[in-house]
């Protein structure tokens, strides 16, 4: 078994990466922690050539990244263009958008349209990347989830999953379980924690801290060999700060790599 390189999705700290200055500042700190890997995602207006200098800099290799659907399809070939352009093979979305989800028939026009750009993509070396919330574990109309179609009707070949395993617990979903059914078909997972508060709320936390059975998901991870854990905060941070958050859950990741895989 393969332990996997652990990193940081950008989007924790997606107010830091706006300018080109902030990107290069936010990468720097991340390096001085020993950060190697990061996913992009919710990132300013920066030209991929300033993103691969500042990237080179420090050291760091892009995995994977978020981007609009609405890019895909109506720039598919400035996706590609990129993507080249920062080495990253594995560009994906961060969600399904509204008018593709609720009914069997809106996620088979995901499903159609997704397997599509899966081919274009496949064409330059690269895979279309999907990242999941809870909905896609919800009944749908045909008394399936939108999980199982993906799963079912999507090509392994080019559709890749982002499983984020903080949505699929708080679906009611085993994350481990989900992992396995993925098997062969993801290159990065999220690693995510969340608490319900006396409020009933949920609230995002930093890792280790929450409901997550992340230790379980690290083993699944490492059974499967998925090559990348990212971690990843929505909100909520400690103190306020995105960063100490994200210092808190490095160090916990750190911990997990030394786990016996």
């Amino acid at each position: 078994m393969l332990k996997p390189t652990v990193g940081i999705q950008l989007y924790t700290l997606r107010d830091h990466i706006k300018t080109a200055p902030d990107f290069d500042a936010t990468l720097a700190r991340l390096a001085g922690w020993g950060v190697t890997d990061v996913q992009i995602s919710a990132i300013g207006d920066i030209p991929a050539e300033t993103q691969r200098e500042i990237l080179q800099k420090h050291n760091m290799k892009v995995c994977v990244t978020h981007k609009p659907l609405d890019r895909f399809t109506g720039d598919l070939n400035g996706i590609i263009e990129e993507h080249k352009i920062i080495n990253c093979d594995a560009p994906g979305i961060g969600s399904a958008p509204q008018e593709y989800r609720d009914s069997a028939e809106k996620v088979q026009k995901f499903i159609d349209l997704t397997n599509e750009l899966g081919k274009e993509l496949k064409k330059h070396g690269m895979t279309f990347n999907y990242h999941n919330h809870d909905f896609e574990f919800r009944p749908l109309d045909n008394g399936k989830t939108m999980m199982d179609m993906l799963l079912e009707e999507t090509d392994p070949e080019t559709f890749r999953f982002i499983p984020d395993v903080m949505w699929i617990r708080y679906a009611g979903a085993d994350p481990a379980e989900v992992l396995r059914k993925m098997k062969g078909r993801v290159k990065v997972a999220h690693f995510k924690d969340y608490i319900i508060n006396e409020a009933g709320e949920r609230r995002f936390v930093s890792l280790g801290r929450g409901l997550t059975p992340l230790e379980d998901c690290w083993k699944a991870c490492c059974e499967l060999e998925i090559p990348y854990v990212m971690y990843e905060q929505d909100g909520d941070w400690d103190e306020n700060d995105p960063f100490l958050s994200t210092e808190r859950s490095w160090d916990y990741l750190q911990g997990l790599t030394k786990q016996e895989a």
